[in-house]
């Protein structure tokens, strides 16, 4: 009985001990457009030449020629770095699962999310990426790549006022179309390509829909680092927008289904600026 308690005890240590050793990494979240120091910046967190990255593309109508594209600008900065072409169908293929046991970081290209997510979620493929980025790797992604990272996933689509093309015109109920996006963020909707293409008004209503989440809206050629702690970084040349919906009150609606917020916190970040997503405050 002894000798079973203590194997019994020994095995409890060891998952301990397993569990302590995964120490989550960081995201490097761009608004789209990235620039030569974001590239950077992203292969000396993944490693610098010790860097093993994995670019996928599904998001993009020319997966190939963009992958080749982001995999010379990796390894034009000493990283190693290769590309997975897949459908839905072959995405938990062998091959790509032990390509993703090689990576120690992985990068999603731009486009269009919705297919990101069609391609991804629910996969093994999906669940290695995820193992990477829970044992110390990097994640990071440019424009789709941006707003697949949160679980409540803005898709780009209106529902109602759908004649507005790029620049949503209103801020209405139901007119913002989301789905479920990978979930490296939990508490926060990211939006992307923000101020070049006016995306406030669909942040602002897909906020008052999700009043417990907090919105992280990031302009082109910008981007955050997101640290193990909860905290994140702005790098890049323009702006970060925090909308903070979470302490606001009098959520409401007219008869036309516009919406209103009262006391909703706007953050405007810029370069070197600091954030902690705990306390939604900005660090000084």
């Amino acid at each position: 009985m002894k000798k079973l308690l203590l194997f019994i005890l020994a095995i409890i240590l060891i998952s301990i001990n397993a569990n302590l050793a995964q120490t989550k990494g960081k995201l490097v979240i761009v608004g789209g457009e990235q620039t030569n120091d974001i590239v950077k910046k992203y292969v000396e967190l993944a490693g610098g030449c010790d860097a093993k990255i994995i670019v996928i593309p599904n998001a993009g109508s020319e997966p190939k020629y963009w992958s080749e594209v982001q995999v010379k600008e990796f390894t034009d900065l000493g990283a190693q770095a290769e590309y997975l072409l897949f459908t839905r169908q072959t995405a938990d293929d062998e091959v790509n699962l032990k390509k993703m046991d090689w990576a120690n970081a992985v990068f999603f290209l731009g486009g269009d999310q919705s297919d990101l997510a069609r391609d991804m979620l629910g996969t093994k493929l999906l669940e290695k990426v995820f193992g990477i980025y829970n044992n110390g790797g990097v994640v990071g992604g440019s424009s789709a790549g941006a707003a697949i990272m949160s679980e409540v996933m803005i898709t780009g689509n209106e529902l109602i006022n759908k004649d507005s093309t790029v620049s949503f015109v209103t801020i209405e109920k139901g007119n913002v179309e989301v789905k479920t996006g990978f979930g490296f963020l939990k508490n926060a909707i990211v939006d992307q390509h923000f101020l070049k293409r006016k995306r406030h008004n669909r942040t602002i209503a897909s906020l008052i829909e999700h009043p417990n989440l907090f919105g992280i809206a990031i302009d082109e050629s910008t981007g955050i680092i997101v640290y193990p702690d909860e905290t994140f970084e702005v790098i890049g040349s323009y702006q970060v927008l925090v909308y903070d919906p979470i302490d606001g009150d009098n959520i409401r609606e007219d008869k036309n289904g516009n919406l209103g917020i009262s006391d909703m916190r706007l953050q405007i970040l810029i370069s070197g600026d600091k954030f902690d997503m705990k306390t939604r405050k900005v660090i000084k």
